[in-house]
Protein backbone atom coordinates (compact mmCIF):
# COMPACT_ATOMS: atom_id res chain seq x y z
CA UNK A 1 0.00 0.00 0.00
CA UNK A 2 1.53 3.78 -1.00
CA UNK A 3 1.46 5.89 1.68
CA UNK A 4 1.04 9.73 1.64
CA UNK A 5 1.51 12.02 4.92
CA UNK A 6 0.94 15.40 5.07
CA UNK A 7 -0.62 18.12 2.69
CA UNK A 8 2.79 18.95 1.11
CA UNK A 9 2.38 15.12 -0.08
CA UNK A 10 -0.57 16.43 -2.35
CA UNK A 11 -0.80 18.51 -5.91
CA UNK A 12 -0.12 21.47 -6.67
CA UNK A 13 3.19 21.21 -4.66
CA UNK A 14 6.15 18.62 -5.91
CA UNK A 15 5.54 15.76 -5.12
CA UNK A 16 2.76 13.45 -6.91
CA UNK A 17 -0.63 12.93 -5.02
CA UNK A 18 -2.67 9.36 -5.22
CA UNK A 19 -3.43 10.82 -8.77
CA UNK A 20 -6.75 9.91 -10.03
CA UNK A 21 -8.56 8.00 -7.96
CA UNK A 22 -11.99 6.25 -5.88
CA UNK A 23 -11.62 7.49 -2.26
CA UNK A 24 -13.33 7.61 0.90
CA UNK A 25 -12.88 9.74 4.02
CA UNK A 26 -13.06 9.17 8.23
CA UNK A 27 -11.42 7.96 11.33
CA UNK A 28 -11.67 4.02 10.03
CA UNK A 29 -11.00 3.33 13.52
CA UNK A 30 -10.85 -0.61 14.29
CA UNK A 31 -11.62 -1.22 10.80
CA UNK A 32 -14.52 -2.71 11.78
CA UNK A 33 -17.03 -4.54 9.46
CA UNK A 34 -18.92 -1.08 8.70
CA UNK A 35 -15.70 0.22 7.19
CA UNK A 36 -14.76 -2.84 5.32
CA UNK A 37 -18.25 -2.84 3.96
CA UNK A 38 -17.37 0.59 2.74
CA UNK A 39 -14.01 -0.49 1.16
CA UNK A 40 -15.75 -3.44 -0.61
CA UNK A 41 -18.01 -1.19 -2.47
CA UNK A 42 -14.98 1.38 -3.09
CA UNK A 43 -12.86 -1.72 -4.61
CA UNK A 44 -15.79 -2.49 -6.99
CA UNK A 45 -16.00 1.15 -8.27
CA UNK A 46 -12.45 0.87 -8.54
CA UNK A 47 -12.23 -1.94 -10.83
CA UNK A 48 -15.17 -1.01 -12.79
CA UNK A 49 -13.34 2.61 -13.13
CA UNK A 50 -9.84 0.94 -13.62
CA UNK A 51 -8.69 3.04 -10.50
CA UNK A 52 -6.88 2.89 -7.88
CA UNK A 53 -8.62 3.19 -3.98
CA UNK A 54 -7.39 5.84 -1.84
CA UNK A 55 -8.44 6.34 1.93
CA UNK A 56 -8.26 9.87 3.54
CA UNK A 57 -7.41 10.00 7.66
CA UNK A 58 -6.56 12.12 10.04
CA UNK A 59 -3.87 12.35 13.07
CA UNK A 60 -4.40 13.40 15.40
CA UNK A 61 -8.48 12.31 14.71
CA UNK A 62 -10.83 15.43 14.80
CA UNK A 63 -12.12 14.36 17.90
CA UNK A 64 -8.24 14.20 19.62
CA UNK A 65 -8.02 17.68 18.70
CA UNK A 66 -10.94 19.08 20.31
CA UNK A 67 -11.08 17.15 23.32
CA UNK A 68 -7.54 15.90 23.90
CA UNK A 69 -7.45 13.97 26.66
CA UNK A 70 -11.45 13.98 26.82
CA UNK A 71 -11.89 12.02 23.63
CA UNK A 72 -12.87 8.28 23.37
CA UNK A 73 -9.79 5.22 23.63
CA UNK A 74 -8.61 3.85 20.58
CA UNK A 75 -9.46 0.74 19.45
CA UNK A 76 -6.34 0.57 17.02
CA UNK A 77 -3.27 2.76 17.28
CA UNK A 78 -2.11 4.48 13.47
CA UNK A 79 0.62 1.45 12.40
CA UNK A 80 -2.23 -1.36 13.34
CA UNK A 81 -5.40 0.66 11.30
CA UNK A 82 -2.41 1.04 8.39
CA UNK A 83 -2.42 -3.15 8.32
CA UNK A 84 -5.37 -3.82 8.77
CA UNK A 85 -6.49 -1.28 5.16
CA UNK A 86 -3.52 -2.90 3.57
CA UNK A 87 -5.29 -6.04 4.31
CA UNK A 88 -8.58 -4.96 3.35
CA UNK A 89 -7.46 -4.51 0.00
CA UNK A 90 -6.49 -0.64 0.14
CA UNK A 91 -4.28 0.53 -2.36
CA UNK A 92 -3.26 3.84 -1.21
CA UNK A 93 -3.14 5.70 2.22
CA UNK A 94 -3.52 9.69 2.67
CA UNK A 95 -2.58 10.58 6.08
CA UNK A 96 -2.88 14.32 6.88
CA UNK A 97 -2.12 16.15 10.11
CA UNK A 98 -5.75 17.68 11.74
CA UNK A 99 -4.92 20.70 13.02
CA UNK A 100 -5.28 24.74 13.00
CA UNK A 101 -5.17 24.74 8.99
CA UNK A 102 -7.45 21.69 8.59
CA UNK A 103 -9.89 22.26 11.16
CA UNK A 104 -10.33 26.12 9.69
CA UNK A 105 -10.81 24.85 6.22
CA UNK A 106 -14.75 25.90 4.52
CA UNK A 107 -16.37 22.92 2.60
CA UNK A 108 -15.80 24.55 -0.24
CA UNK A 109 -11.92 24.98 0.56
CA UNK A 110 -11.92 21.56 1.73
CA UNK A 111 -12.79 19.90 -1.57
CA UNK A 112 -11.61 21.76 -3.91
CA UNK A 113 -8.29 21.64 -1.94
CA UNK A 114 -8.07 18.14 -1.20
CA UNK A 115 -10.10 16.26 -2.98
CA UNK A 116 -10.32 17.88 -6.32
CA UNK A 117 -6.97 19.54 -6.71
CA UNK A 118 -5.01 17.38 -4.64
CA UNK A 119 -6.37 13.70 -4.69
CA UNK A 120 -7.96 14.41 -8.44
CA UNK A 121 -10.94 12.39 -7.29
CA UNK A 122 -13.25 10.57 -9.78
CA UNK A 123 -15.63 8.91 -7.05
CA UNK A 124 -16.29 9.37 -3.27
CA UNK A 125 -18.12 6.91 -0.49
CA UNK A 126 -18.68 7.96 2.34
CA UNK A 127 -20.74 6.95 5.76
CA UNK A 128 -23.87 7.91 6.40
CA UNK A 129 -23.16 10.28 9.32
CA UNK A 130 -19.87 11.66 7.85
CA UNK A 131 -19.40 15.71 8.30
CA UNK A 132 -16.56 17.57 7.33
CA UNK A 133 -15.24 21.33 6.69
CA UNK A 134 -15.43 24.14 9.74
CA UNK A 135 -17.90 23.53 12.35
CA UNK A 136 -18.64 20.25 10.50
CA UNK A 137 -20.62 22.63 7.99
CA UNK A 138 -20.35 20.06 5.38
CA UNK A 139 -22.22 17.09 3.98
CA UNK A 140 -23.81 14.57 1.67
CA UNK A 141 -26.08 16.97 0.35
CA UNK A 142 -23.01 19.39 -0.06
CA UNK A 143 -20.37 17.28 -1.42
CA UNK A 144 -22.98 15.80 -3.96
CA UNK A 145 -23.32 19.47 -5.75
CA UNK A 146 -19.44 19.94 -5.21
CA UNK A 147 -19.02 16.98 -7.05
CA UNK A 148 -21.34 18.07 -10.24
CA UNK A 149 -18.96 20.69 -10.41
CA UNK A 150 -15.67 19.26 -9.98
CA UNK A 151 -15.87 16.46 -11.80
CA UNK A 152 -16.64 13.05 -8.99
CA UNK A 153 -19.13 11.62 -8.37
CA UNK A 154 -20.86 10.61 -4.58
CA UNK A 155 -22.29 7.55 -3.16
CA UNK A 156 -23.63 7.24 0.03
CA UNK A 157 -22.97 3.39 1.74
CA UNK A 158 -25.77 2.58 4.53
CA UNK A 159 -25.27 1.63 7.98
CA UNK A 160 -23.54 -1.76 9.15
CA UNK A 161 -26.01 -3.33 10.88
CA UNK A 162 -25.23 -6.55 13.47
CA UNK A 163 -27.29 -7.88 16.47
CA UNK A 164 -30.25 -5.28 15.19
CA UNK A 165 -27.96 -2.47 16.02
CA UNK A 166 -25.87 -0.19 13.96
CA UNK A 167 -21.76 -1.12 13.94
CA UNK A 168 -19.73 1.35 14.81
CA UNK A 169 -16.00 2.25 16.63
CA UNK A 170 -18.09 3.51 20.08
CA UNK A 171 -20.20 0.32 20.32
CA UNK A 172 -17.08 -1.94 20.09
CA UNK A 173 -15.85 0.36 22.52
CA UNK A 174 -18.64 -0.12 24.89
CA UNK A 175 -18.40 -3.96 24.15
CA UNK A 176 -15.18 -4.06 25.24
CA UNK A 177 -15.82 -1.95 28.24
CA UNK A 178 -18.73 -4.28 29.49
CA UNK A 179 -15.98 -7.47 28.77
CA UNK A 180 -18.36 -8.79 25.44
CA UNK A 181 -15.21 -9.51 23.51
CA UNK A 182 -17.83 -11.74 21.56
CA UNK A 183 -19.96 -8.93 20.40
CA UNK A 184 -16.38 -6.87 19.62
CA UNK A 185 -15.11 -10.24 17.65
CA UNK A 186 -18.82 -10.20 15.63
CA UNK A 187 -18.44 -6.30 14.70
CA UNK A 188 -14.98 -6.63 13.93
CA UNK A 189 -15.02 -9.45 12.20
CA UNK A 190 -11.93 -10.60 14.02
CA UNK A 191 -10.80 -11.12 17.74
CA UNK A 192 -10.04 -7.65 19.28
CA UNK A 193 -6.09 -7.42 19.37
CA UNK A 194 -3.45 -5.27 20.91
CA UNK A 195 -0.07 -4.80 18.67
CA UNK A 196 3.28 -3.95 20.61
CA UNK A 197 7.22 -4.40 20.97
CA UNK A 198 8.02 -6.81 23.80
CA UNK A 199 10.03 -4.46 26.33
CA UNK A 200 12.23 -5.20 29.22
CA UNK A 201 10.20 -4.73 32.16
CA UNK A 202 10.94 -5.25 36.18
CA UNK A 203 11.09 -9.23 35.97
CA UNK A 204 8.51 -9.07 38.97
CA UNK A 205 6.30 -11.63 37.29
CA UNK A 206 9.32 -14.05 37.00
CA UNK A 207 9.97 -13.98 40.52
CA UNK A 208 6.71 -14.33 41.70
CA UNK A 209 6.36 -17.57 39.42
CA UNK A 210 4.95 -16.30 36.22
CA UNK A 211 7.03 -14.83 33.48
CA UNK A 212 5.31 -12.20 31.47
CA UNK A 213 6.31 -10.15 28.28
CA UNK A 214 5.87 -6.74 28.53
CA UNK A 215 4.13 -4.51 25.70
CA UNK A 216 3.58 -0.68 25.76
CA UNK A 217 0.18 -0.28 24.85
CA UNK A 218 0.97 3.16 23.38
CA UNK A 219 -2.38 5.17 23.86
CA UNK A 220 -3.00 7.77 25.57
CA UNK A 221 -6.90 6.31 26.80
CA UNK A 222 -6.63 2.63 26.39
CA UNK A 223 -9.85 0.75 25.55
CA UNK A 224 -9.68 -2.57 27.87
CA UNK A 225 -8.48 -3.21 31.12
CA UNK A 226 -8.67 -6.27 33.38
CA UNK A 227 -7.40 -10.02 33.09
CA UNK A 228 -7.53 -12.09 29.65
CA UNK A 229 -7.29 -15.12 28.42
CA UNK A 230 -5.41 -14.57 25.28
CA UNK A 231 -3.69 -15.99 22.14
CA UNK A 232 -0.57 -14.57 20.93
CA UNK A 233 1.08 -14.56 17.33
CA UNK A 234 3.77 -13.29 16.07
CA UNK A 235 7.73 -13.92 16.48
CA UNK A 236 7.26 -17.60 15.53
CA UNK A 237 4.26 -17.71 17.69
CA UNK A 238 0.92 -18.68 16.03
CA UNK A 239 -2.08 -18.08 18.10
CA UNK A 240 -0.43 -19.56 21.63
CA UNK A 241 -2.12 -19.59 24.74
CA UNK A 242 -1.81 -17.09 27.64
CA UNK A 243 -3.35 -15.27 30.05
CA UNK A 244 -2.72 -11.04 30.30
CA UNK A 245 -3.05 -8.46 32.64
CA UNK A 246 -3.81 -4.53 31.09
CA UNK A 247 -3.82 -2.42 33.98
CA UNK A 248 -1.53 -0.17 36.25
CA UNK A 249 -0.98 -3.35 38.51
CA UNK A 250 -2.35 -1.55 41.59
CA UNK A 251 -0.59 -4.38 44.02
CA UNK A 252 3.00 -3.78 43.07
CA UNK A 253 3.09 -0.11 41.98
CA UNK A 254 1.26 3.41 42.46
CA UNK A 255 1.97 4.44 38.95
CA UNK A 256 -0.81 5.26 36.52
CA UNK A 257 0.54 4.07 33.50
CA UNK A 258 -0.75 0.74 31.60
CA UNK A 259 0.86 -1.56 30.99
CA UNK A 260 0.04 -5.24 28.81
CA UNK A 261 1.71 -7.95 30.73
CA UNK A 262 1.00 -11.53 28.96
CA UNK A 263 2.48 -14.47 30.63
CA UNK A 264 2.57 -17.67 27.90
CA UNK A 265 1.87 -20.97 28.71
CA UNK A 266 4.53 -23.51 28.92
CA UNK A 267 7.00 -21.52 27.02
CA UNK A 268 10.54 -20.64 27.27
CA UNK A 269 12.70 -18.07 25.27
CA UNK A 270 13.83 -14.76 24.94
CA UNK A 271 11.44 -12.11 23.15
CA UNK A 272 12.97 -9.01 23.91
CA UNK A 273 12.31 -6.80 21.12
CA UNK A 274 9.78 -8.90 18.74
CA UNK A 275 6.72 -7.49 17.68
CA UNK A 276 3.89 -9.28 18.82
CA UNK A 277 -0.32 -9.58 18.55
CA UNK A 278 -2.23 -10.29 21.70
CA UNK A 279 -5.31 -11.93 20.78
CA UNK A 280 -7.83 -10.80 23.71
CA UNK A 281 -10.50 -13.75 23.62
CA UNK A 282 -12.43 -13.64 27.21
CA UNK A 283 -12.39 -11.39 29.68
CA UNK A 284 -11.33 -13.29 33.27
CA UNK A 285 -12.24 -10.25 35.86
CA UNK A 286 -11.40 -7.06 36.82
CA UNK A 287 -7.73 -5.79 37.92
CA UNK A 288 -7.92 -5.11 41.34
CA UNK A 289 -5.84 -4.50 44.66
CA UNK A 290 -5.04 -7.11 47.18
CA UNK A 291 -3.69 -6.68 50.17
CA UNK A 292 -0.35 -9.04 50.09
CA UNK A 293 1.76 -10.40 47.44
CA UNK A 294 1.05 -13.59 48.54
CA UNK A 295 -3.14 -13.00 47.91
CA UNK A 296 -1.39 -12.09 44.18
CA UNK A 297 -0.11 -15.30 43.61
CA UNK A 298 -3.33 -17.12 44.41
CA UNK A 299 -5.29 -15.21 42.29
CA UNK A 300 -2.61 -15.65 39.40
CA UNK A 301 -2.81 -18.88 39.97
CA UNK A 302 -6.68 -19.11 39.78
CA UNK A 303 -6.62 -16.95 36.59
CA UNK A 304 -3.95 -19.14 34.82
CA UNK A 305 -6.52 -21.78 35.40
CA UNK A 306 -9.45 -20.20 33.98
CA UNK A 307 -7.41 -18.95 31.09
CA UNK A 308 -6.47 -22.77 30.51
CA UNK A 309 -9.93 -23.92 30.88
CA UNK A 310 -11.28 -20.98 28.61
CA UNK A 311 -8.65 -22.37 25.95
CA UNK A 312 -9.98 -25.39 26.40
CA UNK A 313 -6.14 -26.36 27.63
CA UNK A 314 -5.39 -29.22 30.09
CA UNK A 315 -4.87 -27.48 33.68
CA UNK A 316 -1.08 -27.90 35.05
Amino acid sequence: MEFFRGLHSLPPDTKPGPGPCVATIGNFDGVHRGHQQVINELKQEGERRNLPVVVMVFEPTPQEFFAGDRSPARLTRFGEKYHLLEVAGVDKLVCLKFGSELSAMSPAEFVQRLLVDGMQLRHLVIGDDFRFGKNRAGDFSFLAQAGERGGFSVARTDSFVLDSARVSSSGIRQALKQGDLAQAERWLGRPYGMKGRVIEGEKLGRRLGFPTVNIHPRRTVCPVHGIYAVRVNGADLDRWPGVASIGSRPTVTDGEEIVLEVHLFDFSGNLYGESLEVLLLHKLREEKHFESIEALIEEMKNDADQARQTLGLKRN
